[in-house]
Protein backbone atom coordinates (compact mmCIF):
# COMPACT_ATOMS: atom_id res chain seq x y z
CA UNK A 1 0.00 0.00 0.00
CA UNK A 2 1.41 3.47 -1.06
CA UNK A 3 1.74 6.52 1.42
CA UNK A 4 -1.05 7.85 -0.27
CA UNK A 5 -3.42 4.75 0.18
CA UNK A 6 -2.50 4.51 3.80
CA UNK A 7 -3.68 8.72 4.41
CA UNK A 8 -6.93 8.03 2.60
CA UNK A 9 -7.60 4.82 4.60
CA UNK A 10 -6.67 6.85 7.58
CA UNK A 11 -9.95 9.19 6.77
CA UNK A 12 -7.76 12.08 6.58
CA UNK A 13 -9.04 15.02 3.83
CA UNK A 14 -6.81 14.78 1.24
CA UNK A 15 -8.42 15.58 -2.12
CA UNK A 16 -7.73 11.86 -2.91
CA UNK A 17 -10.27 11.29 -0.14
CA UNK A 18 -12.62 13.85 -0.69
CA UNK A 19 -13.05 12.37 -4.48
CA UNK A 20 -13.17 9.08 -2.69
CA UNK A 21 -15.92 10.15 -0.69
CA UNK A 22 -17.67 11.67 -3.46
CA UNK A 23 -17.33 8.17 -5.35
CA UNK A 24 -18.95 6.47 -2.07
CA UNK A 25 -21.88 9.30 -1.43
CA UNK A 26 -22.80 8.82 -5.19
CA UNK A 27 -22.44 5.15 -6.12
CA UNK A 28 -24.68 4.37 -3.55
CA UNK A 29 -27.68 5.63 -5.24
CA UNK A 30 -28.44 3.48 -8.63
CA UNK A 31 -30.84 6.27 -10.70
CA UNK A 32 -33.94 4.90 -12.51
CA UNK A 33 -34.84 4.53 -15.91
CA UNK A 34 -37.68 4.77 -17.89
CA UNK A 35 -36.19 3.06 -20.89
CA UNK A 36 -37.56 -0.70 -21.64
CA UNK A 37 -35.73 -3.21 -23.06
CA UNK A 38 -35.92 -2.83 -27.08
CA UNK A 39 -35.50 -4.42 -30.13
CA UNK A 40 -32.50 -2.33 -31.61
CA UNK A 41 -30.61 -2.05 -28.79
CA UNK A 42 -27.31 -1.18 -30.74
CA UNK A 43 -29.38 1.96 -32.62
CA UNK A 44 -30.77 2.89 -28.87
CA UNK A 45 -27.60 2.58 -26.78
CA UNK A 46 -25.44 4.57 -29.32
CA UNK A 47 -28.29 7.37 -29.21
CA UNK A 48 -28.23 7.14 -25.75
CA UNK A 49 -24.46 7.10 -25.58
CA UNK A 50 -24.22 9.94 -28.48
CA UNK A 51 -26.46 12.09 -25.98
CA UNK A 52 -24.96 11.74 -22.63
CA UNK A 53 -21.44 12.61 -23.86
CA UNK A 54 -22.47 15.31 -25.74
CA UNK A 55 -24.14 16.81 -22.79
CA UNK A 56 -21.35 15.78 -20.12
CA UNK A 57 -19.14 17.92 -22.85
CA UNK A 58 -21.21 20.68 -22.72
CA UNK A 59 -21.26 20.23 -18.85
CA UNK A 60 -17.69 20.16 -17.87
CA UNK A 61 -16.65 22.69 -20.79
CA UNK A 62 -18.81 25.44 -18.57
CA UNK A 63 -17.97 24.47 -14.98
CA UNK A 64 -14.09 24.73 -16.47
CA UNK A 65 -14.43 28.52 -17.95
CA UNK A 66 -13.46 30.25 -14.36
CA UNK A 67 -9.61 30.28 -14.55
CA UNK A 68 -6.88 29.80 -12.09
CA UNK A 69 -7.72 29.46 -8.55
CA UNK A 70 -11.74 29.71 -9.39
CA UNK A 71 -11.20 26.65 -11.96
CA UNK A 72 -9.16 24.49 -9.58
CA UNK A 73 -11.94 24.93 -7.49
CA UNK A 74 -14.52 23.73 -9.64
CA UNK A 75 -12.58 20.32 -10.32
CA UNK A 76 -14.89 18.24 -7.87
CA UNK A 77 -18.42 19.62 -8.79
CA UNK A 78 -17.19 19.26 -12.47
CA UNK A 79 -16.71 15.59 -11.64
CA UNK A 80 -19.65 15.01 -9.85
CA UNK A 81 -21.75 16.49 -12.57
CA UNK A 82 -20.20 14.53 -15.25
CA UNK A 83 -20.88 11.51 -13.03
CA UNK A 84 -24.32 12.34 -12.25
CA UNK A 85 -24.51 12.17 -16.41
CA UNK A 86 -23.07 9.21 -16.93
CA UNK A 87 -24.37 6.94 -14.13
CA UNK A 88 -27.92 7.75 -15.88
CA UNK A 89 -26.85 7.06 -19.16
CA UNK A 90 -25.23 3.39 -17.52
CA UNK A 91 -29.02 2.83 -16.10
CA UNK A 92 -30.30 3.89 -19.60
CA UNK A 93 -28.40 1.19 -20.82
CA UNK A 94 -29.16 -1.56 -18.62
CA UNK A 95 -33.18 -0.70 -19.37
CA UNK A 96 -31.97 -0.90 -23.00
CA UNK A 97 -31.38 -4.93 -22.18
CA UNK A 98 -33.38 -5.60 -19.63
CA UNK A 99 -30.77 -5.29 -17.06
CA UNK A 100 -31.91 -2.28 -14.90
CA UNK A 101 -33.66 -4.35 -12.19
CA UNK A 102 -30.35 -6.51 -10.77
CA UNK A 103 -27.94 -3.02 -11.59
CA UNK A 104 -25.80 -2.58 -8.78
CA UNK A 105 -23.61 -0.42 -6.70
CA UNK A 106 -20.93 -2.95 -8.23
CA UNK A 107 -22.33 -2.37 -11.48
CA UNK A 108 -22.13 1.18 -11.61
CA UNK A 109 -18.49 1.80 -10.15
CA UNK A 110 -17.64 -0.67 -12.90
CA UNK A 111 -19.20 1.49 -15.40
CA UNK A 112 -17.98 4.33 -14.48
CA UNK A 113 -14.40 3.70 -13.79
CA UNK A 114 -13.24 0.51 -15.12
CA UNK A 115 -11.66 2.84 -18.07
CA UNK A 116 -9.70 4.96 -15.60
CA UNK A 117 -9.16 2.28 -12.53
CA UNK A 118 -9.02 -1.23 -14.00
CA UNK A 119 -7.04 -2.49 -11.34
CA UNK A 120 -8.77 -1.93 -8.51
CA UNK A 121 -11.93 -3.16 -10.01
CA UNK A 122 -10.76 -6.38 -10.92
CA UNK A 123 -12.32 -8.08 -8.10
CA UNK A 124 -15.98 -6.80 -8.47
CA UNK A 125 -16.80 -7.91 -11.79
CA UNK A 126 -15.01 -10.55 -13.77
CA UNK A 127 -15.90 -11.58 -17.73
CA UNK A 128 -16.44 -15.19 -17.73
CA UNK A 129 -16.49 -16.50 -21.43
CA UNK A 130 -19.39 -14.76 -22.62
CA UNK A 131 -20.59 -13.82 -19.65
CA UNK A 132 -19.82 -11.66 -16.53
CA UNK A 133 -19.67 -12.25 -12.78
CA UNK A 134 -20.82 -9.56 -10.14
CA UNK A 135 -19.78 -9.97 -6.92
CA UNK A 136 -21.21 -8.53 -4.36
CA UNK A 137 -18.87 -7.77 -1.46
CA UNK A 138 -19.09 -6.02 1.79
CA UNK A 139 -18.93 -2.13 2.36
CA UNK A 140 -15.90 -2.17 3.62
CA UNK A 141 -14.36 -3.95 0.57
CA UNK A 142 -16.26 -1.64 -1.50
CA UNK A 143 -15.33 1.38 0.64
CA UNK A 144 -11.40 -0.09 -0.23
CA UNK A 145 -12.13 -0.12 -3.54
CA UNK A 146 -13.63 3.22 -3.96
CA UNK A 147 -10.35 4.26 -2.05
CA UNK A 148 -8.01 3.32 -4.71
CA UNK A 149 -10.40 4.91 -7.51
CA UNK A 150 -10.27 8.10 -5.95
CA UNK A 151 -6.43 8.12 -5.94
CA UNK A 152 -6.34 7.00 -9.69
CA UNK A 153 -9.41 9.72 -10.17
CA UNK A 154 -7.21 12.27 -8.20
CA UNK A 155 -3.85 12.02 -10.26
CA UNK A 156 -5.52 12.45 -13.55
CA UNK A 157 -7.35 15.36 -12.50
CA UNK A 158 -4.33 17.33 -11.86
CA UNK A 159 -3.92 17.56 -15.36
CA UNK A 160 -7.20 18.74 -16.25
CA UNK A 161 -6.73 21.15 -13.55
CA UNK A 162 -3.67 22.89 -14.76
CA UNK A 163 -5.46 23.53 -18.18
CA UNK A 164 -7.88 25.63 -15.80
CA UNK A 165 -4.91 28.15 -15.72
CA UNK A 166 -6.13 28.71 -19.60
CA UNK A 167 -9.06 30.44 -20.24
CA UNK A 168 -11.08 29.22 -23.05
CA UNK A 169 -8.66 27.01 -24.76
CA UNK A 170 -8.48 24.82 -21.50
CA UNK A 171 -12.74 25.02 -21.19
CA UNK A 172 -12.53 23.30 -24.35
CA UNK A 173 -10.04 21.05 -23.64
CA UNK A 174 -11.74 19.79 -20.38
CA UNK A 175 -15.08 19.29 -22.11
CA UNK A 176 -13.60 17.39 -25.04
CA UNK A 177 -12.11 15.25 -22.05
CA UNK A 178 -15.56 14.54 -20.43
CA UNK A 179 -16.84 13.61 -24.09
CA UNK A 180 -14.40 11.04 -24.32
CA UNK A 181 -14.77 9.51 -21.30
CA UNK A 182 -18.52 9.46 -21.25
CA UNK A 183 -18.20 7.30 -24.41
CA UNK A 184 -15.94 4.91 -22.83
CA UNK A 185 -18.12 4.25 -19.58
CA UNK A 186 -20.86 3.88 -22.22
CA UNK A 187 -18.89 1.18 -24.45
CA UNK A 188 -18.29 -0.27 -20.46
CA UNK A 189 -22.05 -0.52 -20.22
CA UNK A 190 -22.97 -1.67 -23.67
CA UNK A 191 -20.07 -4.34 -22.88
CA UNK A 192 -21.71 -5.53 -19.89
CA UNK A 193 -25.24 -5.52 -20.12
CA UNK A 194 -25.30 -7.27 -23.54
CA UNK A 195 -24.20 -10.19 -21.99
CA UNK A 196 -25.13 -12.28 -19.18
CA UNK A 197 -24.65 -11.37 -15.78
CA UNK A 198 -24.17 -13.54 -12.89
CA UNK A 199 -24.76 -11.96 -9.25
CA UNK A 200 -22.38 -13.76 -6.47
CA UNK A 201 -23.91 -12.37 -3.47
CA UNK A 202 -21.67 -12.27 -0.61
CA UNK A 203 -22.59 -14.07 2.44
CA UNK A 204 -20.68 -11.02 4.99
CA UNK A 205 -22.83 -8.35 3.14
CA UNK A 206 -24.45 -6.13 5.79
CA UNK A 207 -27.74 -5.10 5.16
Amino acid sequence: MTTNEVSVALGDKTAAGKVADAILNFVGFVPKTDERKSRDPDRDTRRIANSAAAKAAMTAGSLALPPGVLGWLTILPEMIAVWRIQAQMVADIAGIYGQNASLSREQMIYCLFRHTAAQALRDLVVRVGERFLVRQVSLRTFQTVARKVGIRVTQQSIGKGLARWVPIVGAVGVGAYAYYDTAKVGQTAIELFQREIEIEASAQRPV
